[in-house]
C-alpha cells in the first residue's frame, strides 16, 4: 500500500487531505511539526511526503534539507503543500530540493491526480 505522509500543523488541512486521499487507497500518516515528521518518515519511510513549508519548529525547508541525508529515503517524492504565492515557493523548491508543490488551498477535484502523478514519476 502507497504510504503518505503529511507534515502539516493545521488539523483541518489534514483531515481534508486525508479525507479527499481516502478513497483512493492510500496510507495516510501525519505528522503536526518538523521534528515528529522527520521521525516519522525515518521511522515508516513513506513514498511521499507532503510538507507544509511553515511549520511551528522548523520550516519546511530544514525538513527537506535533513529528510534528503537519509539514505532510506533517497526514493521518497518530498512535495511541498504551501499557501505561499507560487512566484515565490518556485525559487524556494528549486533551491532546497523539493520534488514539486502544490498550492493551498487544494482542488479536491485535481488533488488526487497531482498526487498521483508525483507517486509516478
Amino acid at each position: 500500500m502507497t504510504t503518505i505522509l503529511m507534515i502539516e500543523d493545521s488539523t483541518a488541512n489534514s483531515i481534508l487531505v486525508e479525507r479527499v486521499l481516502a478513497p483512493h487507497g492510500y496510507r495516510m500518516l501525519h505528522a503536526t511539526t518538523g521534528e515528529s515528521g522527520i521521525k516519522m518518515a525515518v521511522e515508516q519511510i513513506p513514498d511521499l511526503v507532503l510538507i507544509d513549508i511553515g511549520l511551528p519548529d522548523i520550516d519546511g525547508h530544514t525538513v527537506v534539507t535533513l529528510l534528503k541525508q537519509v539514505s532510506e529515503l533517497h526514493a521518497t517524492r518530498l512535495v511541498a503543500l504551501t499557501a505561499w504565492p507560487p512566484e515565490i515557493t518556485a525559487e524556494m523548491i528549486e533551491r532546497y530540493g523539493y520534488d514539486g508543490i502544490i498550492n493551498k488551498p487544494i482542488d479536491i477535484r485535481e488533488f488526487p491526480a497531482q498526487i498521483a502523478a508525483y507517486l509516478s514519476a
